[in-house]
C-alpha cells in the first residue's frame, strides 16, 4: 500500500521510523522530524497528535529538509501525526455547501474546481459531502494556502471541525498522485 519514513535530522540520517498505515503520535518514536522520504503511496502530515491542526500532502519522493519546506509554505513547524491515503481508482463526487448542516446554495463536483467564486459565484464553503474519492481542499484559489484532506463521510460543519478561521475556495481530487 504505502510506506513513509520519518528522520529526527536532515538528509535521512539519525533515528528513524517506518509507517505503512495511519499514526496518531509520531513523537512516541521519534523526538523531531528532520526529513522524510516516501516510499510508495500518498500520506497527509499533521502539525499535531490525533491528525489535528495544519496538513500537508506528501506524494512519493524524498523530502530532505523538512524545517526548510516549513518555511517555504508548510504553514507549521513541526510533524506529529500522519495519515496514510489509500489508492483510489473510481469515480470521484462530492457535494458542498455554503452553509454549516449542508445549508444554502449547493453544488456537486465530479472533478477538480480552482476556484468556487469564479465557476459557481459562491463566496463560502462550510459543509460537504465527500460520496466518492478522496480530496484535497485549500484555503487559496489555484489549490493552494492551507490544506484539508477530506475521505468519504459527511462533514456538517467545517466550524466544529476547527476550520473556523478558514475559507474553502478550491477543490482537487487525489487521483494519480499516489
Amino acid at each position: 500500500m504505502g510506506k513513509i519514513i520519518f528522520y529526527e535530522d536532515r538528509n535521512f540520517q539519525g533515528r528513524n521510523y517506518d509507517c505503512m498505515s495511519d499514526c496518531s503520535d509520531i513523537s512516541s518514536y521519534l523526538s523531531r522530524v528532520g526529513s522524510i522520504r516516501v516510499e510508495s503511496g500518498c500520506f497527509m502530515v499533521y502539525e499535531r497528535n490525533g491528525f489535528t491542526g495544519n496538513q500537508f500532502f506528501l506524494r512519493r519522493g524524498e523530502y530532505h529538509d523538512i524545517q526548510r519546506m516549513m518555511s517555504m509554505g508548510m504553514m507549521f513547524d513541526t510533524i506529529r501525526s500522519c495519515r496514510m491515503i489509500p489508492p483510489y481508482r473510481g469515480s470521484f463526487r462530492m457535494r458542498i455547501y455554503e452553509r454549516d448542516n449542508f445549508g444554502g446554495q449547493m453544488y456537486e463536483l465530479m472533478d477538480d474546481c480552482d476556484n468556487i467564486m469564479e465557476r459557481f459565484r459562491m463566496t463560502d464553503c462550510q459543509s460537504c459531502h465527500v460520496m466518492d474519492g478522496h480530496w484535497l481542499m485549500y484555503e487559496q484559489p489555484h489549490y493552494r494556502g492551507r490544506m484539508v484532506y477530506f475521505r468519504p463521510g459527511e462533514y456538517r460543519s467545517f466550524r466544529d471541525m476547527g476550520y473556523s478561521n478558514m475559507r474553502f475556495v478550491s477543490m482537487r481530487r487525489i487521483t494519480d498522485m499516489c
